[in-house]
């Protein structure tokens, strides 16, 4: 249900941001009001308490964001009040932050290694990962599991390409577990 609800408000955001002409720059206002929201969580919890009127919080929410994000996100999240779903305002602006990157080619790239790796091997990552996709830009992100013993696992969306030792090592036992004598 919470997917199907960030879905759909997500992507009314963003058909108004197509329609605006600013996709990047209500990508960045909502960006920084998750992070207030993030900063203060006391705020947070005001703006979705079951006891303050809707009034009350609506009248709050543009007291804090006046003249800092524009009427359209402002709009957006007082529809969010009137519905009651500014506590789904976190997974609304995942989606809506995924439709931007898309529209504007970037794409989004979890890379696990099973040891730090350096500058120049996260640029070759970068480098590669931009000329099999049709990505014009990357955002990276970089983790490190022991587990592996080696290679990495690169994930883009729902597309995992896993090079890791310990994935080959455990093919390689059930193939041998299969072998009939």
């Amino acid at each position: 249900m919470a997917k199907l609800i960030a879905k759909t408000y997500g992507g009314a955001l963003f058909e108004l941001a197509i329609e605006q002409g600013k996709p990047e720059e209500l990508l960045n206002e909502f960006a920084a009001v998750i992070d207030v929201l993030k900063l203060f969580p006391d705020y947070n919890s005001l703006l979705n308490h079951p006891k303050i009127l809707k009034e009350e919080k609506i009248e709050m929410m543009k007291n804090v964001l006046k003249g800092r994000v524009s009427s359209e996100l402002t709009g957006f999240l007082e529809l969010l009040i009137i519905k009651d779903r500014f506590r789904d305002t976190k997974a609304i602006y995942e989606q809506f932050a995924a439709m931007v990157k898309d529209y504007l080619g970037i794409g989004i790239a979890h890379v696990t290694t099973a040891f730090p790796i350096t500058e120049i091997q996260k640029s070759h990552i970068v480098e590669s990962l931009l000329n099999v996709t049709e990505f014009k830009k990357m955002e990276m992100t970089y983790s490190v599991d022991e587990k592996l013993i080696g290679g990495m696992v690169i994930r883009i969306g729902d597309r995992i390409v896993d090079s890791s030792i310990a994935t080959h090592l455990h093919n390689l036992k059930k193939q041998l577990l299969n072998i009939q004598i």
